[in-house]
């Protein structure tokens, strides 16, 4: 009950982080160069994408600690035995870390790009280059939330199963090879 509870309350928290990226790259800014008779200028529309990745960002922060402190991050537990289940909780528990870091590199290094605006002016008679952030990193990274949310739940879900066939040794009186007389 508890870990179907855990699994739903991750469940909305990356959903909420994958809508955030994929509204932050539907906003992201645009620059147009405006001209007030001598000179030129980048003019920026609001840049909201930057707020709506950083909230993605925290969002699926926020998931991947709620699912490694429910299985206490494979690493601190106590040992497993080698199962199936515990060789997929291994292989997913990695993969889950390795797109997790892709996509909140998408996201801040994305969100970094996006905040920055073009300031100088231009005197000649050419238009200023006005930088902007290259459509699809916020995509990007939206994917791999998406791949994070999906891993995560699986690995949990291996997790657990490999937890749940955990059986305690109960070696009675006879513990095993005996030494005998010397």
């Amino acid at each position: 009950m508890a870990s179907t509870l855990l699994l739903a309350l991750v469940f909305v928290i990356d959903l909420i982080a994958f809508g955030l990226a994929v509204a932050a790259e539907q906003r992201r800014s645009n620059a147009t160069v405006g001209n007030n008779g001598k000179e030129s200028y980048c003019v920026y529309d609001k840049d909201i994408a930057t707020g709506l990745a950083v909230g993605s960002f925290l969002f699926l922060l926020l998931g991947q600690i709620l699912i490694m402190v429910a299985s206490r991050c494979l690493w601190c537990g106590k040992a497993m035995k080698p199962s199936g289940s515990r060789a997929w909780a291994v292989v997913l528990f990695i993969t889950c870390w390795v797109f997790f870091l892709i996509a909140e590199v998408c996201l801040l290094a994305g969100s970094v790009r996006n905040a920055y605006h073009t300031k100088y002016k231009n005197l000649l008679d050419n238009p200023p280059s006005c930088a902007t952030l290259r459509k699809g990193v916020f995509g990007a990274g939206a994917a791999f939330v998406f791949l994070t949310a999906v891993v995560s739940k699986l690995y949990y879900v291996s997790y657990s199963k490999a937890a749940r066939d955990e059986k305690p040794n109960n070696y009675g009186r006879d513990t095993g090879v005996r030494m005998g007389n010397l």
